[in-house]
């Protein structure tokens, strides 16, 4: 049953896919309401596991790698690798998909040797793992953080990503030593505050502060605020894969990004260099994005597309059957030697 969600809910969740750490007072300013109710009807919705907020690595994605994996289990193991994928901090996201895989995996390491490592001699040889297809990311054009509801007007939306701009300081700062708990902490709760992060860490408020600053200019992380798939009706995850030549790629990653239902777009290696996924409706709206596509970029080659039918794990988060979190992190590790 889809929980009862009214319109005021909706515009704060988007405000805060738009700037995820905005200030309550900031939020409730633009929404026109007061920053208790808003910091009110925002822990009701977290303790629900509807909504949360999480970072992870991310940034620019130029200190980290990024791929996607594609894994066949045996007969009768799926459950079995399902779980020790998600107990792993490389999968930072791992779905039960169709065509033609069980799983998709979303893995982050902080190279490509340790990728390397990850897929070919660990997962390979994981117990029920029958073969591993491994997609590595060449540039990430779009990401979770962009996908928005569309519960604010127009002004609404400037105003918060005016307040987003003003959060974020130029990625010019080097990260602070020992940021590691810092970014573990935030994992857990993306809007945790200094005092908060002091708290989780035993570290003193006044440094943490300082780290904080630095942290969050270094390009490391990404923040977004995350839904679970019952708060809105965008519940059918699907990728897909295509080839586009090199002079087409620019105006097609231009022409994708105008696309509401487009949730994330990486260039990739191999013939198939472009990964895409949407969110839609109903399974239904799939021919609907085909034919757009061909319609609008008949340069693009689709070469599959699958529906993902469970999302275990998102970012980290450890999700129950209805996606709605279970409160269980598997922070990224990718940015854990910081």
């Amino acid at each position: 049953m889809r929980p009862e969600l009214d319109e005021r809910d909706l515009r704060l969740l988007h405000g805060l896919q738009i700037a995820p750490r905005v200030p309550w007072a900031e939020a409730a300013r633009i929404l026109g309401t007061s920053a208790a109710g808003e910091a009110a009807r925002w822990a009701g919705l977290r303790e629900r596991g509807l909504a949360w907020i999480t970072a992870h690595p991310g940034g620019s994605y130029r200190r980290v790698t990024l791929a996607l994996v594609e894994v066949d289990c045996l007969p009768g193991a799926r459950r079995a690798v399902v779980e020790a994928v998600c107990a792993d901090p490389r999968a930072v996201t791992v779905e039960e998909s169709t065509g033609g895989r069980d799983l998709l995996l979303t893995v982050i390491t902080e190279s490509l040797p340790a990728l390397t490592t990850y897929v070919l001699d660990e997962l390979e040889t994981l117990p029920g793992v029958a073969r591993q297809r491994t997609l590595v990311a060449t540039a990430v054009h779009r990401h979770g953080s962009h996908w928005r509801l569309d519960a604010l007007d127009p002004g609404e939306e400037a105003a918060f990503r005016a307040a987003a701009a003003r959060g974020t300081t130029a990625a010019t700062t080097t990260p602070p030593r020992e940021a590691w708990p810092l970014i573990e902490s935030l994992a857990v709760d993306g809007r945790g505050s200094a005092a908060d992060l002091a708290r989780a860490t035993g570290r003193n408020p006044a440094t943490v502060r300082r780290q904080l600053a630095r942290l969050l200019g270094s390009d490391l992380l990404s923040f977004r605020c995350e839904l679970a798939g019952e708060l809105s009706s965008w519940t059918v995850s699907s990728t897909w894969t295509a080839h586009v030549e090199p002079a087409d790629h620019r105006r097609t990653v231009r022409a994708l990004a105008t696309m509401p239902e487009l949730r994330m777009c990486i260039s990739t290696t191999g013939d198939s260099n472009l990964a895409m996924a949407f969110w839609t409706r109903s399974p239904h709206d799939m021919l609907r994005i085909e034919r757009t596509l061909g319609e609008h970029l008949p340069w693009l080659r689709l070469r599959g597309s699958a529906i993902n039918l469970r999302t275990p794990k998102r970012m980290g988060w450890l999700l129950d059957a209805s996606g709605r979190a279970t409160g269980r992190v598997v922070p990224p590790s990718a940015l854990a030697a910081y």
